[in-house]
């Protein structure tokens, strides 16, 4: 059973920075696609980012030019650094993994963003 962590979340001012963690492990991680999600109060849950097993990233236009998502096979974990950031990136964002290239099977608790002066 894969097992999903993350960490990192909190509170930025906008145009600052954030970087989330997410550490797995109990699965052959490096075989996966992994992503980050986020769900706004009163929105539906929507992908961020994603990479593929081989690295291949997609990010929503939302947050292109601004997030960069990034793996590290060895510890087992995907990275989303977050700069530029906006109050609109307000949300509790989660990782996710799985055989798709967007991960999808495996998720993890969430952790909160607040993007606020």
């Amino acid at each position: 059973q894969v097992q999903l962590v993350e960490s990192g979340g909190g509170l930025a001012q906008p145009g600052g920075s954030l970087r989330l963690s997410c550490a797995a492990s109990g699965g052959f991680i490096r075989t996966y696609g992994m992503g980050w999600y986020r769900q706004a109060p009163g929105k539906q849950r929507e992908l961020v980012a994603s990479i593929t097993r081989g690295g291949s990233t997609n990010y929503a236009d939302s947050v292109k030019g601004r997030f960069t998502i990034s793996r590290d096979n060895v510890k087992h974990t995907v990275y989303l650094q977050m700069n530029s950031l906006k109050p609109e990136d307000t949300a509790v964002y989660y990782c996710t993994a799985g055989p798709s290239p967007i991960g999808g099977d495996y998720w993890g608790q969430g952790t909160q963003v607040t993007v606020s002066s």
